[in-house]
């Protein structure tokens, strides 16, 4: 998987676009000290409950998503974002098709 191109203007939510009946992903950055990974869910896709050892910061792009926390349920929207803390079970749902950017630092 490529990432994209530095120095250049990207229109991220283009990146990545809806395939029906899946998750698509794309990494736009990598490096030791974290990622940032771009989205697309078809409606009633999903990313199953797990823990990561680090934050994550999802920042939704178009459409709405469902993130589960420790069980707690957040609905956000385009625009909106939440951190995942370390550590803590965390899921992500899509009621309808949406796109979002996840930002993991490791630290």
């Amino acid at each position: 998987m490529s990432v994209a191109p530095k120095a250049e203007v990207l229109q991220i939510a283009e990146m990545a676009t809806y395939q029906d009946g899946s998750v698509v992903s794309r990494q736009i950055t990598k490096v030791e000290a974290g990622n940032v990974t771009l989205f697309a869910f078809d409606a009633g896709q999903e990313l199953s409950e797990h823990t990561a050892p680090f934050d994550a910061l999802v920042h939704v792009l178009d459409g709405e998503a469902e993130v589960y926390i420790s069980g707690q349920p957040f609905r956000l929207k385009a625009g909106e974002a939440i951190i995942m803390p370390a550590d803590q079970p965390h899921a992500v749902k899509a009621p309808n098709k949406f796109k979002m950017l996840l930002t993991m630092i490791r630290s």
